[in-house]
């Protein structure tokens, strides 16, 4: 049995194209009853035990993400076309605003252009699918349309801010996956903090002066919040 603070494995992907309104990204709404249920979120899911490689994580990740596009979409991709985006590890469980016992996924997430082809949802863990511009979903999330995790909208913010799939692309290859080891800050509003915050494991208070990487989830909208490195 997994502990309530063991990290669990797992991957997700951003399947984007270019529209007319710059890249999209393929989100997918899940079942109620699993993980993360009525969340849209992007594919992915946990490691399987036979594909991990304690020598290796990302290359485990890799191909779990590569399954879990096949079965969550029916689209095919290959783990040499999947590029690191960021790296995600959830607060400890004592830490958690929610009561109750949380499985915690340590996610990588990884980027590629959408293959060709029609999405074909399972309608088991997928109830629908969506092909929207991070605008877009911000604004259903907003709009109260959808619900969104924060690893989810952190990401789509960070996607908005390349005009195609190219540039989305480019930045992959070129830049260091961050890390988000995330902590709890502040309850009122909840307030989220990663490396580079004030707060963030470094003795500082949510509200002292100081280098800002936060999301700030205001009833009325979530704020993100990064300093300039």
């Amino acid at each position: 049995m997994i502990g309530d603070d063991e990290l669990i494995p797992a991957a997700t992907v951003l399947l984007i194209r270019d529209g007319p309104d710059g890249p999209e990204v393929l989100m997918l709404r899940r079942n109620s009853r699993i993980a993360f249920g009525g969340m849209w979120v992007f594919p992915g899911g946990r490691v399987d035990d036979h594909e991990l490689d304690p020598d290796d994580h990302v290359a485990s990740a890799r191909v779990a993400a590569v399954r879990e596009v096949a079965e969550e979409t029916g689209l095919q991709v290959t783990g040499a076309r999947l590029e690191t985006w960021s790296y995600w590890i959830p607060p400890v469980q004592a830490s958690m605003k929610a009561p109750g016992p949380r499985r915690r996924f340590s996610t990588w997430f990884f980027v590629t252009r959408s293959p060709q082809g029609d999405v074909a949802v399972d309608g088991g863990e997928i109830h629908e699918h969506l092909w929207l511009t991070p605008a877009d979903a911000i604004a259903k999330r907003q709009a109260g349309e959808i619900e969104l995790v924060p690893p989810t909208w952190v990401t789509l913010w960070q996607l908005g801010q390349h005009a195609d799939v190219a540039a989305a692309l480019a930045w992959a290859r070129t830049t260091e996956p961050g890390e988000f080891r995330t902590r709890p800050i502040h309850n009122d509003p909840t307030t989220l903090a990663w490396a580079g915050d004030v707060a963030h494991y470094g003795g500082g208070a949510h509200d002292d002066d100081g280098p800002r990487h936060r999301l700030i989830m205001e009833p009325d909208g979530w704020v993100y919040e990064r300093s300039a490195s």
